[in-house]
């Protein structure tokens, strides 16, 4: 994939969730809600302090990421549905 977030933004791929609930039921696609956990797929150079300092992202592509139920943009790059957000909209390292 040649796509390059720019500074503190992340590319981040949806992991879809169980299909079967823990008794055994199928859920449809219909009644899903979007899985809020991904994978970063890559990441930018960072936000810059007014200073111009750079501020290195603490996510890294590979990581398994937990981020809010309404965040980020969804983008389709080389077929793929993928999400684009900012590194503050992701609450967590899993």
């Amino acid at each position: 994939m040649a796509f390059q977030p720019l500074h503190d933004r992340v590319l981040v791929r949806r992991i879809e969730s169980e299909e079967k609930t823990v008794g055994g039921l199928i859920i449809p696609d219909n009644a899903k809600e979007k899985p809020s956990e991904g994978e970063v797929v890559s990441c930018g150079e960072g936000a810059r302090k007014d200073s111009g300092e750079l501020i290195a992202p603490a996510v890294k592509a590979g990581d398994k990421v937990l981020f809010g139920k309404w965040s980020g943009t969804e983008v389709k790059i080389d077929g793929e549905d993928l999400l684009i957000m900012k590194e503050s909209d992701i609450l967590g390292i899993l």
